[in-house]
């Protein structure tokens, strides 16, 4: 009986629950607002082109009998670039002045017959009838002779339309056709940039349009020297957006281009957006729940969660705007954001990588 009264209170204390343990916070990944800054920079990738670029042909139909220049080559203006075949339109431009030769005699002899006319009717010999159709004949001859004229002037224009000059000093950056070949009129048979006046041509999508201005300034590298950088500005926006691709062309002039920027080079384009008072997040930070936009912001003295509603703004690739909600210094969590609850513990651990 003794034996049994020593062991009941180490059996009763057997039995008894040992207290629970506190769970520990779980993990979690956060940011702190305002590290990030919301002017952050869109870099666009476009092309090393000339601002003044054009594509000459031939304003006639022909062959090409004669070429003169290749790719790369420096032209003045006026240079002879190449030419057709002028058979055809020599024998036009004879044909056209064997026609005024023609009407001039005629109004040489309609000039001589009103002559007498005139005379026989000063001496009352003839009518006014008479006087009057021989005027008419004399006006209509030449009215021929300005008319064959004309047409030879036209004749003899598309007879020099046989030789394509350069329209300006630049360089040939490419070339379109070869001799033999038949061209019809205004095909592009070269294409001429002037290499001193260099720009950016860019296709910038509508998300990226914000920001983007006429003399809003720019950095630009070249991918072929990226150490270098040129400063820029905005010369020119398209007005619409291409049917196609759904992107404005813009234009950035390089302000300090060296001999090291060639045309056609791939080149980088940085802008910066506008200063912002608005907090610039990741956008797995933000979250829904119970219909609105919520970000779960960290307690730093307890380590405890709680859902904050915030008024969420654009969506960037680098993340989501915030316009307000939220202030400038405090902790949000932004992974896993879905599993957490109100007044949960979390060890906040600060991403280092933020998107």
């Amino acid at each position: 009986m003794k034996y049994l009264l020593l062991t009941l209170p180490l059996l009763l204390a057997a039995c008894e629950k040992p207290a629970p343990t506190a769970s520990a916070p779980r993990p979690a990944l956060v940011v702190t607002v305002g590290e990030q800054t919301a002017a952050a920079p869109i870099i666009l990738v476009g092309e090393i082109r000339s601002r003044y670029e054009s594509a000459q042909g031939f304003r006639i139909n022909g062959k090409i009998i004669e070429r003169n220049v290749d790719t790369g080559a420096v032209v003045t203006k006026g240079q002879l670039l190449a030419k057709l075949d002028s058979m055809d339109t020599g024998l036009s431009t004879q044909a056209a002045q064997a026609e005024v030769r023609a009407a001039e005699a005629d109004l040489a002899l309609a000039q001589a017959e009103l002559d007498r006319q005139r005379q026989l009717h000063a001496s009352k010999f003839i009518s006014n009838q008479a006087l009057d159709i021989q005027e008419a004949q004399f006006k209509a001859a030449a009215a021929r002779v300005k008319q064959t004229r004309a047409q030879a002037a036209v004749t003899g224009n598309q007879s020099r339309y046989t030789q394509l000059l350069a329209e300006r000093d630049g360089v040939v950056t490419r070339v379109q056709a070869e001799p033999g070949q038949v061209v019809a009129a205004g095909e592009p048979i070269v294409r001429i940039a002037v290499p001193e006046n260099k720009e950016v041509e860019i296709a910038v999508p509508e998300s990226r349009m914000l920001g983007i201005a006429v003399d809003v300034p720019a950095e630009i590298r070249l991918w072929a020297n990226p150490t270098t950088v040129y400063k820029g500005k905005v010369r020119e926006v398209a007005p619409a957006a291409d049917n196609l691709t759904r992107t404005f062309q813009v234009r950035v002039v390089l302000l300090d281009a060296d001999d090291s920027v060639r045309l056609g080079m791939t080149a980088g384009v940085r802008f910066y957006h506008q200063d912002t008072k608005d907090f610039l997040l990741p956008t797995t930070a933000l979250t829904q729940r119970e219909g609105q936009s919520v970000v779960w912001v960290v307690n730093p003295t307890n380590g405890e969660v709680q859902p904050r509603t915030v008024q969420a703004g654009a969506f960037r690739e680098d993340g989501v705007l915030i316009a307000g909600g939220i202030q400038k210094g405090e902790q949000v969590v932004v992974a896993g954001v879905q599993t957490l609850i109100p007044g949960q513990k979390v060890r906040a651990t600060p991403l280092r990588s933020q998107p």
